[in-house]
């Protein structure tokens, strides 16, 4: 699969963003029933199933999402139709958190508030049986570790740059490292759920906005205390 807008490959590949665009037809799903903005939630939400993907059989399974952006609410929700027993989600805004526990997170901490609202969850070696680390940030990776069991598996989608990895922890609990980027069948899968009333991404999209006022729909995308995902409608 192709991703516009990508900055990986060099020269970048151009995204989307303009009056005409050339798909190639392998890579376009119907998305008959959808609205413009559900279908829109296809390429977020493939992100999370393909991440769910990585961990194979979470039925019953501890559940840790660090970070809940529309990629950390988007894989509660992944994890929830995966047969996740319980879900704990963290994030640094009430807002968000607010949305996390809409989308069936069990438990919602704000990590700014509560420092320590994890450490229940470190005793005998951890108990957390999966993490999906949507954030980026280094503590919620290192948090995690701290509260993972042994032999568990730790999902990294977030991305942040180059961060510290607390490796005598990892190791010593043989906690398994996997990284998740992107998607390639699961977009086809996004699309699929949506259309079937599995997945309802519908209460993420918090701001739609006309062409006139894609400067405070880019504005509103930014603020995380008002806003998960902000879209321009092009159908007026």
């Amino acid at each position: 699969m192709r991703f516009y807008g990508s900055a990986m490959p060099f020269p970048h590949i151009q995204g989307a963003f303009q009056q005409q665009l050339i798909a190639d037809a392998e890579q376009c799903v119907p998305a008959d029933g959808l609205t413009a903005g559900e279908a829109a939630m296809a390429e977020p939400l493939a992100v999370s199933l393909h991440a769910v993907r990585q961990v194979g059989d979470l039925v019953g399974k501890t559940v840790l999402v660090t970070g809940c952006g529309p990629i950390g609410i988007l894989t509660i929700m992944a994890a929830r139709r995966a047969g996740a027993g319980t879900v704990i989600a963290t994030d640094l805004s009430d807002f968000t958190l607010q949305k996390a526990a809409q989308a069936g997170a069990d438990a919602v901490h704000n990590m700014a508030k509560e420092p320590e609202a994890l450490s229940r969850f470190g005793a005998a070696k951890g108990s957390i049986d999966v993490q999906f680390e949507c954030s980026g940030a280094a503590s919620a990776l290192s948090g995690g570790v701290a509260v993972l069991r042994p032999g568990a598996t730790l999902v990294q989608l977030g991305l942040g740059g180059d961060m510290q990895v607390p490796m005598q922890s990892l190791t010593a609990k043989e906690i398994i490292l996997r990284g998740s980027f992107r998607f390639h069948p699961e977009f086809a899968i996004a699309v699929g759920m949506m259309q079937k009333g599995l997945i309802d991404v519908k209460p993420l999209i918090t701001h739609s906005l006309p062409l006139d006022a894609a400067l405070t729909a880019f504005e509103l995308a930014s603020d995380r205390e008002v806003a998960i995902k902000a879209q321009i409608n092009f159908q007026g």
